[in-house]
């Protein structure tokens, strides 16, 4: 791990390729040659015994290659993670709007992953769920990898119970609390949206009516599925769509985040059975949500 982001792998298939750094070239045709003979140059490019590896290494199907990338300067995102809790198993962080779960597109060093390996220096920690980038609240990381499918079994099996809140118009009209069931797919017209469509239900969101405040009210959703932007489709879906929301009803243009204008949505509470220790364990979210003026 360097700077809280650990290497990339793979494991060189069958082929008749004479050194490392041809199948590299190959692999990769999007980098280029001079980038792979820089990066060995800087010790970049490692075997699985850690041993730098130089263009003159001869192939060998079968072993494993590290290589770190070149990583461009992050703008920093200006807003910081709490660790709630921490033991030998877990890791429980309070995410803030804006800071995505995972590397991933643009983001790299400016994630809750790679923010937490350097904090704790933990390089095998890993989360057991996500949530959005525009959400905040709670994420759920194992530090061991040996017990991780414990922890991932929870959710797999239904068995950790996650309440979130967020803003959006108050309905008078809507008979909550409600169960609200529908199928969930990929909009093929609007990239990153998912759309309710006619078919066996995939997805149900219970949610009720926690405050009003004039034309707003806060809202406690209990998702049952954890299908892709289930909570956001799901409430714009019901002429409520969460304040802020940059994707539904109307997908804004990508890259025009505004930190004064955070989609009002928090992951709040967690609780679940500890599959280790059998204790029980609930963790609240220290952060609230922001009334619009108007």
């Amino acid at each position: 791990m360097r700077d809280g982001v650990s290497p990339s792998c793979v494991v060189l298939p069958a082929g008749s390729w004479a050194t490392v750094v041809e199948f590299l070239v190959a692999r990769f045709p999007g980098v280029a040659p001079t980038i792979w003979a820089e990066r060995m140059a800087a010790g970049d490019v490692v075997d699985e015994l850690g041993a730098v590896v130089d263009p003159s290494r001869p192939y060998r199907s079968g072993a494993r290659i590290y290589y770190y990338r070149a990583l461009a300067a992050e703008p920093r995102i200006p807003f910081d993670e709490v660790v709630l809790f921490q033991n030998e198993f877990l890791v429980v962080a309070d995410k803030p709007h804006f800071l995505p779960v995972i590397p991933s597109g643009r983001y790299v060093q400016e994630t809750l992953l790679v923010r937490l390996k350097r904090k704790l220096g933990l390089a095998a920690l890993s989360p057991i769920h996500r949530i959005d980038r525009e959400t905040a609240g709670l994420v759920v990381f194992t530090v061991q990898a040996a017990t991780r499918g414990l922890y991932q079994n929870l959710f797999l099996d239904h068995a950790i119970e996650k309440h979130y809140e967020a803003i959006a118009p108050a309905r008078p009209e809507l008979a909550l609390p409600l169960v609200h069931r529908s199928r969930l797919e990929e909009n093929p017209e609007r990239f990153m949206q998912v759309r309710e469509a006619a078919g066996v239900p995939n997805a149900e969101t219970r949610i009720a009516l926690l405050e009003t405040r004039g034309a707003w009210a806060r809202y406690g959703l209990t998702p049952v599925t954890g299908r892709k932007h289930q909570l956001r489709a799901h409430c714009a879906a019901l002429g409520i769509p969460i304040c802020h929301d940059q994707i539904y009803p109307v997908h804004q243009p990508e890259n025009t985040d505004d930190y004064r204008r955070p989609l009002q949505l928090l992951a709040k509470s967690l609780a679940f059975t500890d599959p280790i220790s059998g204790q029980p364990l609930r963790f609240t979210s220290e952060r609230t949500l922001l009334w619009p003026s108007s």
